[in-house]
């Protein structure tokens, strides 16, 4: 009895060192660190994945703005994968032991080297290894995800890639959700009503460096007869060579349009009170360009 007492007491004396903020259950430790940029500065919203011996992610997050890690693991082998945009992924093995701290310190995160910019002059977008999708809400539940069958694009790089242009052309017929009926009602009046405004266009009017491999792209988009401007959060992955050794250029890039912003507001269904599509579309697009001929 008296042996249990003591036990239990230096549990608990433990627990008010390094493990005191953290919910211990049995059988579990805990595994730690610090994510630091070259500079010694905290990485914030660093992301982590912890794997065990057979490859299985048991734990995912991120850093918080003091780039520290922490979360309670049951005792064994681990591996810990650390990745932040801009800089060079990083693996380490931890041992985890139970009711104690497994502490990595100090990970000092590499800049990893930006990817070689695409040469100068005209490009145009290849539609064969490029989509352009969307995913909205479907009556505040359900997502519907779709996409755009038909496009062009060209896009001229400058010298200095931030006064580099681009202009994409989108037919709205070519809309597809994978369900016919509705794509014909997409189609519609109610919608995109493709009568009126056949196209969807984008003119970009400046290229933005955020950092890394991350770019701005700031234009009007045309849509529904309405012009908008809306900024594209695009990721340049950088060159490669097709199947017959030419050189293109990749990127994915996302944003959110509001269709009350192009008065797409579907006025027979909300007359009706029936809410058919969320407030707001997301658009995602991955895009390969090539050297125009």
């Amino acid at each position: 009895m008296i042996g249990r007492l003591l036990g239990s007491r230096a549990k608990r004396v433990r627990r008010t060192g390094p493990l005191a903020a953290v919910r211990v259950p049995p059988n579990a430790g805990v595994l730690s660190c610090r994510v630091l940029d070259p500079v010694n500065e905290p990485v914030a919203h660093a992301e982590l994945t912890v794997s065990d011996g057979m490859g299985r992610k048991i734990v995912r997050g991120g850093t918080d703005p003091f780039g520290s890690f922490v979360t309670a693991v049951p005792a064994g082998e681990y591996r810990l994968a650390v990745s932040a945009e801009g800089f060079t992924p990083y693996r380490a093995s931890a041992t985890v032991a139970e009711d104690s701290l497994s502490s990595l310190g100090d990970v000092t995160l590499q800049v990893a080297a930006v990817p070689e910019l695409p040469k100068a002059g005209d490009w145009e977008i290849e539609p064969a290894h490029s989509s352009i999708g969307f995913t909205a809400r479907h009556i505040g539940l359900a997502r519907i995800h779709g996409r755009f069958n038909s496009f062009a694009g060209a896009v001229r790089i400058a010298d200095e890639m931030e006064q580099s242009a681009m202009h994409v052309v989108i037919d709205a017929a070519s809309i597809d959700t994978n369900v016919r009926m509705r794509d014909d009602h997409l189609r519609s009046a109610d919608f995109l009503d493709v009568e009126r405004y056949p196209t969807l266009e984008f003119y970009s009017d400046r290229f933005a460096h955020r950092g890394g491999n991350r770019w701005a792209v700031t234009g009007g988009l045309s849509l529904h007869g309405v012009t908008r401007t809306v900024t594209l959060d695009a990721e340049y992955l950088g060159l490669g060579n097709g199947m017959e050794g030419e050189v293109r250029a990749a990127c994915r890039a996302t944003t959110e349009l509001h269709r009350d912003d192009f008065t797409v507001s579907w006025q027979t269904m909300l007359a009706r009170g029936i809410a058919v599509v969320g407030p707001s579309i997301t658009i995602d697009l991955d895009i390969q360009i090539v050297p125009k001929g």
